[in-house]
């Protein structure tokens, strides 16, 4: 599927020159920084599921060593 991107005409002169001193599209810097973004975010999601089920799985001893 594809999209639009829209950026103000400041931030294409900037994607352009970075695109331009890497020697890369703009096409592949921005896909590149959209894969990251999903990464980190998946990995913070995942992160947050552990640590639900690890409170979930130790809460009966937590409880217990709080009393």
């Amino acid at each position: 599927m594809a999209m639009t991107l829209r950026l103000t005409d400041e931030q294409t002169e900037v994607l352009r020159r970075r695109a331009e001193k890497e020697g890369r599209s703009m096409q592949q810097i921005v896909v590149a920084a959209v894969e990251e973004y999903l990464a980190r975010h998946t990995a913070d999601e995942e992160v947050h599921r552990l640590g639900v089920e690890a409170v979930r799985r130790w809460k009966p001893v937590l409880d217990r060593l709080a009393q």
